[in-house]
C-alpha cells in the first residue's frame, strides 16, 4: 500500500470534511470513542470537523492525514497549549485509521510523522489519554509512551457505564 502522510491546512479542511466525517463515524460507532458517545450522527461529526477551522488557522492545532490511492484513510491531531510555560509540549488527539486498514502500520506511520512535526515545532514532550485497558493503550506503549496514571470513571459510554482513562507521555529525542 502506497502511504502518504501530510499536514492538512485550514483552507483544505472544508473539501475533506465529507471523507473525514465518514471515517470518524466508522471509528466512533465501531467502538473507539475519541471523546464522543456512539452513535455519532453525520451532523455531529460534521460540526466537530468544522469546529477545527479556527484553531488550524491560528496554528494552535495541526491536522495530519494519511492517504493511500483511494484518499484519506486516517488522521491525527497535535494541539498546542497557549501558555508561555508550555512551549515545549503538545497534546496528541484523535488518532484514527479506517477500520479495514488497521494493523497495517498506518497508525504507527501517522504517529511517527506527528513526532517529526512536533520536533520541527520545538516540542519535546507529548501527552495523550486513552481508554485504560483498550487496544490503543498497548499501541501507544509500543511506541514508547509511558503511563502517568489512571483516572477511574473518566469517560461515559453509550450505556452510561463509566470507563477508566490512562494518561501517557513521551519525551521526544531531538
Amino acid at each position: 500500500m502506497a502511504l502518504t502522510i501530510r499536514l492538512v491546512s485550514a483552507a483544505e479542511l472544508d473539501a475533506l470534511i465529507p471523507t473525514l466525517v465518514e471515517l470518524f463515524r466508522d471509528t466512533v460507532n465501531g467502538g473507539s470513542a475519541l471523546g464522543f458517545v456512539p452513535p455519532v450522527t453525520r451532523e455531529q461529526a460534521r460540526e466537530y470537523w468544522r469546529s477545527l477551522g479556527p484553531s488550524l488557522r491560528a496554528g494552535s492545532r495541526l491536522l495530519l492525514a494519511a492517504y493511500n490511492d483511494d484518499g484519506i484513510i486516517g488522521s491525527v491531531q497535535l494541539n498546542f497549549p497557549p501558555w508561555p510555560n508550555a512551549r515545549h509540549r503538545a497534546e496528541v488527539q484523535k488518532l484514527f485509521v479506517a477500520p479495514a486498514l488497521r494493523g497495517q502500520g498506518v497508525g504507527r506511520a501517522l504517529m511517527l510523522a506527528l513526532h517529526n512535526v512536533a520536533r520541527a515545532r520545538g516540542r519535546s514532550l507529548l501527552l495523550l489519554n486513552t481508554k485504560h485497558g483498550g487496544p490503543a493503550e498497548g499501541f501507544y506503549k509500543e511506541l514508547g509512551y509511558r503511563e502517568i496514571g489512571v483516572i477511574p470513571g473518566y469517560a461515559i459510554g453509550p450505556t452510561g457505564d463509566r470507563y477508566a482513562d490512562v494518561a501517557l507521555y513521551q519525551e521526544l529525542v531531538p
